[in-house]
């Protein structure tokens, strides 16, 4: 029996169900939780980052913004009040979108 210790999506325990296959689950406490969603944030930037085409970086950019969902709970945040603090930074120092790449700064 494979040994995967990650967290998994919550319907997963049901699709391995109708498979037919045995598994042990747990439910995470909520420091334990976010620090497999930190860790599975990492998995999934990583994947985003091997990425070559249109629809498995889509793929991998849905499962990254579902982790963020998920940390804002942990967090005793929502999606909005991440949403504000976003526009709030893009508004003072812009966003990502023109790729601008800085390369040095002279000191005075």
């Amino acid at each position: 029996m494979p040994v995967y210790n990650k967290l998994v999506r919550d319907l997963i325990p049901q699709v391995i169900e109708k498979s037919g296959s045995k598994f042990f689950t747990r439910v995470l406490d909520p420091s334990e939780h976010l620090i497999e969603i930190k860790n599975k944030l990492h998995e999934e930037v990583k994947e985003f980052a091997e990425t070559d085409n249109r629809q498995d970086a889509l793929e991998e950019l849905a499962d990254i913004l579902e982790l963020i969902h998920a940390a804002l709970p942990i967090h005793e945040a929502t999606y909005e009040e991440l949403e504000k603090i976003r526009i709030a930074k893009k508004e003072k120092r812009g966003g990502f979108e023109e790729g601008i790449y800085l390369i040095e700064v002279e000191d005075e």
